[in-house]
């Protein structure tokens, strides 16, 4: 039998580096909202963003040293956003560096209202928004962190709402997708097709 390597032409990596830089993969980029200390807002983009499970639980990997991690640990809560594509240089600005490690002056230029159940703030104009709280910290991934919060509030915007009587590839056509594609890329799906699951699978 042949070596699977050797047949599909595939490269052993060295798993005791980090691997995920030496190929693409797909993620969502949403904007993580925090409260400072000082009552002002900090917002972060995430990609390891993700449901945890089909319940109303949300998650993202962050590392104990960002402002993000130590401000929903004292307050018990964030926000999410998820952005536009043409919201995307907005995004990139919340990455921005802060000035004498305090504050992030990019942050004023990002639009945002407040949000509805949990202390906090959400970037207007995105398709979707969640308000968390806290649900637990899982330290102990090497230098990083899994942050869980159950979803208190959520809002979708009309444009994005899945409905029965609306097509979906018309919904995503329209209302296209942001994704991160990891290391530094990004996609706006705007083209999509239907899984071809099996017959009589249970979704």
């Amino acid at each position: 039998m042949r070596n699977p390597a050797e047949a599909q032409k595939l490269i052993e990596l060295d798993v005791s580096r980090p691997v995920w830089d030496r190929f693409f993969w797909v993620a969502p980029l949403v904007l993580v909202g925090t409260l400072e200390a000082d009552g002002s807002h900090d917002l972060a983009p995430k990609h390891m963003a993700f449901p945890m499970g089909w319940q109303n639980y949300f998650g993202f990997v962050c590392t104990p040293r960002h402002h993000t991690y130590s401000n929903i640990e004292r307050e018990g809560a964030f926000t999410v956003s998820y952005p536009r594509p043409e919201q995307l240089v907005l995004t990139s600005l919340a990455a921005s560096p802060r000035f004498g490690g305090e504050e992030k002056p990019a942050l004023s230029v990002l639009p945002v209202i407040p949000a509805s159940t949990v202390k906090g703030v959400l970037v207007e104009g995105c398709s979707m928004y969640l308000e968390c709280e806290l649900e637990r910290i899982i330290d102990g991934f090497d230098v990083n962190s899994l942050i869980v919060g159950r979803v208190v509030a959520a809002r979708v915007a009309a444009d994005a709402e899945r409905m029965d009587d609306r097509e979906e590839q018309a919904l995503i056509h329209d209302c296209p997708l942001l994704a991160y594609l990891h290391p530094g890329r990004f996609a706006s799906i705007s083209q999509t097709n239907s899984f071809p699951f099996p017959a009589g699978m249970k979704k």
